[in-house]
Order: structure tokens, then sequence, then C-alpha cells
């Protein structure tokens, strides 16, 4: 939000007051509060009649420092609140020193700095260095032309300082220069509005900040004052984090310690994906012609998804399948069930007026209510429907409750779709702010429902695909993109969004193969599976059409085929990532500025990305196959041709249908499962290891999830001496060696084998 009228003057009806200078400081051995007044005070009569801001500063953890300031302190605070499972932990990480007039707070590697006899500036540092500072007007409140009150923090931006994250958002993927409401809507992916908003940002300069308030932060980066990120909320509070690095991946690992690590989603969710489309007509018979089809033509499939209309229109959600489509669900779902299938099912947390639902919920009090008692309605999504208010325990068991029937059926995850037009003029079972559950409504309804897979299913087979999300709710994974375009600018800015949303702390991400809205041309439907094969999970979905491939072409079909086959091929990689995802924060589809924060020519890369830490992927956007995209330093070579590019440098290539850009890192050893039919097999058992460009002295361990127990991994440990490779490994399977590309030898090696040599020919 904009208070000032350029840099002199303030918009008309705003009025601001500022910290301006350190009256007294409380310090104790982890915290300190300093007390700002928002003038200089030069007698005892300048204390009076003026306002006082409170700042505390402690830590929750090493490398991170909160600041908190408040105005008025005897305001009513209503929840929610966020909660920090990292700050449980936290207390006495800070230390407190003192230096004549200055006072420093310090958590491992990062202090903040205050000298007291000058005007106010806060200044984090690490190492000595300056990574950011809080200015004149950096701390303070403003007051609005309707009375409210707004508390606001400024951070400044050096020369060069790029700022990303706020969750997964479709703007340019730099927010310098951007207005961002953090404010959950339904805007697609081509408007600034954003189904994921995360108060939390990171810069190119080592560190990231996290606004712990989940109601609405306005963020001014760079938009207002050029040089500063601001962020303000309507309240008398306003509460920060300062997370340190020093690297993008050290950011990530402290803040997801702090809000919550993702789960670890099931190892069959690595599979494709297809689903009924939305409003398409669709049938048992039309469920069976789709999975037969992808079995006729060789392209495995690992879950089905049953979209809206599995229930009957009006209704939704009354949990009910709709008899005339589906006469026999049991059944039918038990015979897809046999094929192998895992069953996904589509809800939301809104019931029509229409669903027998309705009135129960009503008159139980479950549903969430106006201030006049009157049950909050509307018509935009399903006429008259309600929002289960899942700030009431009795209307949360009730809901899961309804759920765990269609378990009991086979289902086995669910789609947990909207969450985001939640109203503000209602009042909350538990008293929450209305403005404050707005954004946090979502955290509420995905929690219920991971927690209920976890409790049925068992501990790492629970998975959502949610569209809305805030902060923490990564813990809930997975999430998609939300309703796109079927064309190419729609997949590109899908990936945009979910770069900025791994950015965000989120570890695991997918989107509609094909595009949601309209239907893709085969051309976009081609180049739109390869991408999706190559994300963390993969889903053909659409609206108005189906997305099965030989509607596009017989050519789609190989495409398919081709890049589902890889997927399965790669899945103890992307099993590895998944389980780095869970264990550090740090995302399967990383932005190239994650994992190349020293190459100035990463830190704007929004078309290319890396999948786990050793696989470019660069996803052709055009008709003729024309792609551009950037080669960081080293060897790379394309697991899919071999072809070997030497970086660092831009490259401008042409690709039919059936290659793009799939680079392995230099030195790196990728893992190919042998079984390519399916996303979880023995996956140590006739393993190959591929070596990239492998240079002398080069050495690699390299993990293989193993599926006899969670947890273990068989490991191979590979060394270039020389001429010479040395593999070490404690695994009792048979393994496969290839340097180079895929037309390099592969050499086997029985069962047994620990130890083996050979001659490095790249």
């Amino acid at each position: 939000m904009k208070f000032t009228d350029g840099y002199w003057l303030m918009r008309p009806g705003f009025t601001a007051r500022y910290a301006t200078e350190v009256a007294d400081v409380r310090a104790e051995a982890d915290r300190m509060t300093l007390y700002a007044p928002v003038k200089h005070v030069v007698s005892r009569g300048g204390t009076l009649n003026s306002p006082l801001l409170t700042v505390e500063c402690w830590s929750p953890a090493e490398g991170v420092i909160g600041v908190r300031t408040t105005h008025h302190a005897g305001s009513v605070r209503r929840g929610p609140e966020f909660a920090l499972p990292g700050a449980e932990q936290g207390a006495g990480v800070g230390k407190v020193r003192r230096d004549g007039e200055v006072v420093e707070l310090v958590a491992g590697d990062l202090a903040l700095r205050v000298d007291t006899a000058q005007p106010w500036k806060l200044e984090f540092t690490a190492g000595g260095q300056v990574l950011t500072s809080v200015g004149e007007r950096g701390t303070g409140f403003v007051t609005d032309p309707a009375g409210r009150h707004h508390m606001l923090g400024q951070l400044g931006l050096g020369v060069g300082e790029l700022v990303y994250g706020l969750g997964e958002r479709f703007t340019p993927f730099i927010r310098n220069g951007q207005v961002v409401d953090i404010w959950q809507a339904d805007g697609g992916t081509t408007s600034e509005q954003a189904y994921k908003n995360i108060p939390f940002h990171l810069t190119n300069r080592g560190y990231g900040v996290f606004v712990n308030h989940p109601g609405k932060v306005s963020y001014e980066v760079g938009s207002e004052s050029v040089g500063q990120v601001q962020f303000s909320v309507e309240d008398q509070t306003l509460e920060y984090f300062v997370v340190y690095g020093p690297t993008p991946k050290e950011i990530l690992r402290r803040y997801t310690a702090l809000t919550g690590r993702p789960a670890l989603p099931p190892a069959w969710a690595l599979g494709l994906w297809l689903t009924t489309s939305f409003t398409t007509d669709y049938d048992e018979a039309t469920v069976n012609r789709f999975v037969g089809g992808m079995a006729d033509r060789g392209i495995p499939l690992s879950v089905f998804h049953f979209d809206c209309f599995w229930m009957r229109g009006y209704q939704w959600s009354d949990f009910c399948w709709d008899g005339e489509t589906f006469p026999d669900p049991e059944g039918m779902l038990a015979r897809l069930k046999e094929q192998g299938l895992k069953i996904c099912l589509w809800i939301n947390p809104y019931i029509a007026q229409k669903s027998a639902l309705f009135e129960e919920g009503r008159q139980a009090g479950y549903l969430v209510r106006r201030p006049d008692g009157s049950v909050w309605q509307w018509d935009l999504w399903q006429p008259g429907m309600a929002l289960v208010d899942f700030t009431n325990p009795a209307a949360t068991a009730w809901y899961i409750d309804k759920l765990r029937q269609l378990l009991g059926q086979g289902v086995d995850c669910f789609k947990t779709d909207f969450g985001e037009r939640i109203p503000t003029e209602v009042v909350w079972h538990d008293g929450s702010d209305p403005e404050r559950m707005h954004n946090y409504y979502t955290h509420l309804y995905n929690r219920a429902v991971f927690e209920l897979l976890e409790q049925e299913r068992g501990e790492g087979e629970a998975m959502l695909f949610a569209r809305s999300a805030t902060a923490g709710g990564q813990q809930y994974p997975v999430h998609w993109g939300g309703d796109c375009e079927s064309h190419f600018n729609a997949m590109a800015e899908s990936l945009r969004g979910g770069l900025s949303l791994g950015l965000s702390g989120f570890g695991f991400w997918s989107h509609d193969i094909g595009g949601f809205e309209g239907t893709p041309t085969p051309a976009v439907f081609k180049r739109w599976v390869q991408f999706g094969l190559l994300s963390s999970h993969s889903r053909l979905h659409g609206s108005k059409s189906y997305r099965v491939p030989w509607d596009y072409g017989e050519e789609a079909v190989e495409v398919t085929r081709e890049f589902t086959l890889l997927k399965h091929r790669l899945a103890p990689y992307l099993q590895r990532a998944a389980q780095q995802a869970h264990a550090t924060g740090i995302p399967v589809m990383r932005a190239m500025v994650l994992e190349f924060p020293e190459d100035p020519a990463a830190a704007t890369l929004d078309r290319q990305y890396l999948l786990g830490e050793d696989l470019l992927v660069a996803p052709v956007f055009t008709d003729d196959g024309t792609v551009e995209y950037y080669v960081p330093e080293g060897t790379w070579t394309n697991l899919l041709t071999g072809a070997q590019l030497t970086g660092p440098r831009w490259i401008r290539e042409q690709h039919g249908f059936h290659t793009l850009p799939l680079l392995a890192r230099p030195d790196s050893v990728i893992p190919l499962g042998a079984d390519d039919q399916h996303p979880v097999s023995a996956w140590a058992d006739g393993v190959e290891l591929r070596v990239h460009a492998f240079a002398d002295g080069a050495e690699r361990t390299v993990e293989i999830p193993r599926s006899d127990g969670p947890g273990r991994t068989a490991a191979f440990h590979l060394r270039r001496e020389g001429g010479v490779v040395r593999v070490t490994t404690d695994s009792p399977h048979a393994w496969q060696l290839r340097i180079g590309g895929p037309d390099g030898v592969l050499h086997s090696y029985p069962a047994g084998t620990s130890e083996a040599e050979l001659r490095y020919e790249s």
C-alpha cells in the first residue's frame, strides 16, 4: 500500500509517524527491547504528547532474528497465528552484547546492530558486512483517511539487489518494481492475483524476510521508495524475521525449519496422473475407455482422478457419487485398483444449498455465519453455497468423517480445490479475526484433509493435490498451479509461478499438462507433456476438453509414452530429490538462482530450471521448436541425445517433439531405474549409473532409495583417478555403469559386486 506522494509528501489524508531515535534500551541476555520516539527529544517535555514505539528483537534460531514493532500494546489480538515449529526450540539462541552506545543481538553468523547515539537505524550484518538496514522511514505507523492504523517496515535494497518469492506469482519473476498484496484470490495464472500468497521473500544478497502476519500484508517492492522493500499491515503490531543464508539454499533451509518442512509424498505419486477433466461428459464407460486406451498404447498410468462431476450438479459438496453416471462406485474403484491404479477425488470446502449436508451443517452450527447469526451464502460457485467452519473442531470432524467414508470405498487421496474466496464479513466459531482468517482458512482446510490421510493411510502415504496455500502450507504437499490457459504463454507463466513458489519454501509443485482453459494445439500439448513429465508431479487435466494424448495425434501418444517411461526410469533420482525437499526444504524444481547464486546470468532466468540438483530442463515454448537457454560453467551432457555443451554461454537450438534441453550437470551421476513401467520398483536392482563429464579427481556419492524399508538406501561412491573410474558400493543388487550419454557402452555388474574399475572414456 502506498502512503507517500513522491519523496517529499504524504498522500492526502495519510499521516505517518516514524521511529527517530533510541530513547532507551532494555537488554537481557538473549533479547533486547528498543524504545523509539517518533521525534527527536531534546528535553523532558519532549516525552509528552507523542507516540513511543516498542521494538522487541530476539532470535528463534541461529541465523534468524525477529523484530516486533508495537504502537499500542493493549489492542485485542485475535487469531489465527502462524504456527512456527522451528521457533519452539530457539529459546536463548540470541546473545546480546554492548560496547558503549552500540548494542548488538547476535544469532550465529547474523547480527542486528544498533548505535543508540545516532538517528534510528537497524543494521543486519554477517561477516562484518551489512546485508540490509532499516533507516529513517523504516519503522513506524500510518493512519489513513478512514482512520485505519497501519504498521510498516522498510528494509533497504542494495545496488543490483533482486527480490524473489512472495508465493506462487505469475507476474515477472523478479519482484523489484511490483506492488504485491498477500491476499488469497482465485485469479487464474494470468493476473497479479495468486492462489498461494506467502509473506516471505529472499534476495540475491544472502538473506530473506518473513512477515509473521496471516492476514493481508501489502508489499511495495522498490515501487514506492525505489531503494526499499516496504511491507505494511493493518494492525498495531508488525513482526518480521530476517533469515540469513548466505546462499539461497541455506535461506530456504532456515525458513522452512522455522515454518515447517514438507511431508514426503508417496512414491507412487511420481507417475502419470490422468483425469476426467472438469465439465466434459464422462461416466464409467468413459473412465474405462481412457484407462484402457492408455494401456493399449503402452502409456503406464499411476493415478486416475475424478473431477467435480463425480458428484451430482448443484450439490457440491455432498460427497455422494452421481448414481446415473457411476452406478457402482465401489465396484468401479475396485476394478481400477486391480489394474494398479491409485484413485484421487476432487473436493472443496463449500456446501451447496441443495446438498443434504447444508441443512445438516446449518442446524449443527458447522457453517460460517454472518454477524446476525445467519449462514453466509452466495451463488458464485454453487447456488446458495456455504462454507465449512474449520475453526470449529466439531465441524472439522463432521467434514472429515464424510471423507473417511470415501477412503473406505477405495479412494487414496483428494484434490483439495478452492479455499481462496473467503469472506471477511463473517463471524468464526473460535472468534478469529475475519481479515486474518481470509488467507489462513486454506491452511486449516488442507491440514484437516492431510491429517485424515495420514491417520487412515499411514505416514508417507498421505498427499493432496492442493490449489491454495499460505505460509506453512508446504507441510501438506502437493500443490498445483491452478487455472491456466492452453497456449505457450500460459505454459511459461505457469513455470514462472512454480519457480516463485519453490523460492517461497514449497518443495513440490505441479500444473495442468496441456493447460486448463481451452484446448491446446497438438504442438502445445506435446511440449507441455515434456515439461509436465519433467516436473515433480505430472497430471493431464483440462476444463472443457479431454487430455488423453490420442486426441492430439499419434505423435502426441508417442511423446507421452516416451516421457512417461523416462520419468519412471528417473524415479530413483526424483525420489532422492523428494527426500531432500522433505529433509531440507530445497524444492525438487529449482530456479537457476538457487543452484548458481554466484553466476549473474542465472539471477533472472525463469524459463528453465534444475530438476533436482543435477538435471537442467529448458522447456520449449515455441511452435517451431526453437529454444534459447543458458548453460552455466562446465561441460553439460544432454541426457536424451548425448550431445555435450560447454558453458557459460547462451544456446539457441531447435528440437523436435521427442527431445528438449535436458542436461546433466558436469561431474554428475544420474541413476536410472531398470523398470520403466512403474514409478515404484526395486530401484537399486539393476540401476544404471550414468556418469557425465567426470573430471579427473571428481568424486560423487549416489544414494539410491531402497524399497525394502523406509530410509534405507544403496550407496555408490564414484571417483575418477586419471583414466580410471573406481566404484564402491554397499548394494546387494546387480547394477550397471555407463560413461557419457545414452550411446555410451553399458557395463553390467552382477549382484554382490562391491567394487569395480572402469576406464574413463567420454
